[in-house]
């Protein structure tokens, strides 16, 4: 991580999300008092998400105000870019300590874009399981479930939109010997839109906590 990286992608997200509600409020508001609002509620909104932040940050933060149209937003999304801290690669060594009793652990596919990415995923579509790493308060955790794939649209578990979801079935050590607790949540069928929508971190760590 370099100097200038200190935000994370779900908060890369949020100010997204609140670049793309202004770009649609200078196209259909013409009272300037409401785009004022509109703007100051921005900008507070995208501040309170950084407990300390350096002026530098801060300044960069506060040319979301001077976004009027599409363009304008893209080029301060790009440069805003550069400043998300990529998800940790962990090495093989680092999977097979996460997933200890998975003897065959297939690793993830390279290629992936760990800029845009909150939590990390990856199938093994010949045993249709589906490993999970998240961060959470206590530092990094692995899960591991099988998943069904379904044709309907629900609410997903972590990113709390309704999308395309498969069902993730996980079974967890019960109270008596030999006895498990099966769980089964509802998330995104495609992971990298779920990473793409995820706006805060609150319900990937209720979801690590609700599963373990």
């Amino acid at each position: 991580m370099n100097h200038k990286q200190f935000m994370r992608n779900d908060q890369f997200n949020f100010i997204k999300r609140q670049v793309q509600q202004l770009v649609n409020g200078h196209g259909t508001v013409n009272d300037e008092r409401v785009i004022g609002a509109l703007e100051s509620l921005s900008i507070e909104r995208v501040v309170d998400l950084f407990t300390d932040i350096t002026d530098e940050h801060k300044e960069m933060l506060n040319k979301i105000v001077e976004i009027v149209d599409k363009e304008e937003a893209e080029q301060f999304l790009l440069e805003l870019e550069s400043y998300v801290i990529p998800f940790s690669k962990p090495s093989e060594q680092k999977l097979k300590k996460l997933f200890p009793k998975v003897k065959k652990l297939k690793l993830p596919s390279e290629g992936l874009d760990y800029h845009k990415m909150s939590f990390l995923s990856f199938d093994d579509i010949g045993t249709k399981k589906r490993y999970i790493i998240a961060p959470t308060p206590k530092g990094m955790i692995g899960l591991s479930g099988t998943y069904e794939e379904t044709n309907i649209k629900q609410i997903c578990a972590i990113c709390n939109r309704l999308t395309n979801v498969c069902m993730f079935m996980t079974k967890t050590k019960g109270d008596g010997i030999g006895t498990y607790t099966k769980k089964g949540n509802y998330i995104c069928r495609d992971i990298t839109d779920c990473n793409h929508h995820l706006v805060t971190l609150d319900k990937l760590v209720e979801f690590v906590e609700n599963v373990k």
